[in-house]
């Protein structure tokens, strides 16, 4: 005898399965993605770093002067 279809559990609209999650975790990185480069992303970082290594040549070519606090 075949089972009845109507005897199925249904599937709540918002219940989480793979593929939904798969794409919860897609979103969250894409979120991460969106944040950091508003936040200036990897330029900021490299002229950040070569702020700092210009200060230190600085300070290695004076050596009688205090960094500035």
């Amino acid at each position: 005898m075949k089972a009845n279809p109507m005897d199925e559990p249904k599937q709540r609209p918002f219940a989480l399965n793979q593929g939904r999650v798969i794409m919860l975790i897609l979103g969250a990185v894409l979120v991460l993605i969106a944040i950091s480069t508003a936040m200036g992303g990897l330029s900021s970082y490299q002229q950040l770093k070569q702020a700092a290594n210009e200060a230190k040549a600085e300070a290695e070519a004076a050596p009688g002067a205090t960094p500035a606090q």
